[in-house]
C-alpha cells in the first residue's frame, strides 16, 4: 500500500510537463488526482483540452482523476478547482501548485501587461489556490502543499524579471504558511525544478528536443522531490532543488553581524565594510536579528 493510497492530490497546470508528471505518478501510487489545466499556451493565451487528455491516460491506467480546466489566475477559478476536488472526492490532502506561463523580455523592454499576468498566474494564482484549500486543511489538522518556484528567483535570470519575482514571491509566501500552518500539520515547501518542458522553449536561446527529449531533462525526475514534500513525514518550509537526476535543498544563510549604538553611521559601516560583508561565519536563517533579540 502506497502512503499516497486514497489521498486526494490537486494539481494546477498538471496538463503536460512537469505537472502531468506529478499527476501520473500520484495516481499510479493510489492517490485521486484532479488535474487542473486551462490548456493555454506557454504565453498564457488560449485553451484546450490537455488536461482531459491526462485524466484519459490516468484512467486508462486504471487510476482515479478528474479535470478542471479553470483559470488559477482567477479568483472563482481558483476557487472552483478545490470545490471540484470536494464535490467528487469530499476533501483535498495534497496541492501542488504548478500552473505558471512565461512572458520574457530584459526589464527595459518589457510591458507592465506582461508583468501583471506573470504576477497573476504565479503569484495570486498559487495563492488563490492554496487560499481555497487552507480552511479545509486547517479544519482536518492535515495538508501538504508544494509552490512550484525556480532558480530564476531565487537566483536570478536574464529577461525574467517578472517570472523571477513571482517566484520569489512565492518562497516569502511559503515561509509565512509554513508558520501558520504548524500546529495544523499542514506543510509547506517550494520547489525549483529543471527540465524540458514547452515552457523551457520559450526562453530565448532554448531548444529542447520535446519529441525526442534528453532522459536526464525528463519531468518526471522532478516528481521524487514532490512526492518528498508531500509525504506523512513531509518536512516544512524548505526549498527542494530537483532535476536531471540531482537532489539539493537551498536555503538563506546570515553572518553574524556587526552591532553598534544609536550614534551608528554611515563611516561606521564603511570602516567595517568587509566583515560586514564577510560570509564565512553565516549560519542557516536569520540568526543576526535573532541574536540580537537574545541580549
Amino acid at each position: 500500500m502506497s502512503e499516497f493510497d486514497g489521498k486526494v492530490v490537486v494539481i494546477t497546470g498538471a496538463g503536460g510537463g512537469l505537472g502531468k508528471a506529478h499527476a501520473l505518478e500520484f495516481a499510479r501510487r493510489g492517490a485521486r488526482v484532479v488535474v487542473n489545466d486551462l490548456g493555454g499556451s506557454g504565453d498564457g493565451t488560449g485553451a484546450s483540452d490537455m488536461a482531459d487528455a491526462v485524466v484519459e491516460e490516468i484512467r486508462a491506467a486504471g487510476g482515479v482523476a478528474i479535470a478542471n480546466k479553470a483559470s488559477v489566475s482567477s479568483r472563482e477559478g481558483a476557487q472552483s478547482i478545490i470545490d471540484d476536488a470536494v464535490a467528487e472526492f469530499g476533501t483535498v490532502d495534497i496541492l501542488v501548485n504548478n500552473a505558471g506561463i512565461l512572458r520574457d523580455k530584459s526589464f527595459k523592454k518589457m510591458p507592465l501587461d506582461d508583468w501583471d499576468i506573470v504576477m497573476d498566474v504565479h503569484l495570486n494564482g498559487t495563492a488563490y489556490v492554496t487560499h481555497a484549500a487552507w480552511p479545509i486543511m486547517y479544519a482536518k489538522n492535515y495538508g501538504r502543499i508544494v509552490m512550484t518556484s525556480s532558480t530564476s528567483g531565487i537566483y536570478g535570470n536574464f529577461g525574467q524579471s517578472n517570472y523571477g519575482a513571482a517566484k520569489m514571491g512565492m518562497l516569502g509566501l511559503m515561509n509565512v504558511l509554513a508558520i501558520e500552518g504548524a500546529s495544523k500539520n499542514i506543510r509547506v515547501n517550494a520547489l525549483a525544478p529543471a527540465a524540458a518542458t514547452r515552457l523551457i522553449n520559450t526562453i530565448p536561446g532554448r531548444d529542447e528536443d520535446l519529441d525526442n527529449p534528453d532522459p536526464m531533462r525528463h519531468p518526471k525526475l522532478v516528481t521524487p522531490a514532490v512526492l518528498l514534500m508531500c509525504s506523512e513525514d513531509a518536512p516544512t518550509g524548505k526549498v527542494f532543488q530537483a532535476g536531471n537526476g540531482r537532489f539539493s535543498v537551498a536555503a538563506i544563510f546570515s553572518n553574524p553581524g556587526l552591532t553598534f549604538g544609536t550614534d551608528v553611521t554611515y563611516e561606521d559601516l564603511l570602516a567595517n565594510r568587509e566583515e560586514l560583508l564577510d560570509m564565512s561565519a553565516a549560519e542557516e536563517g536569520n540568526t543576526s536579528w535573532r541574536r540580537a533579540r537574545e541580549q
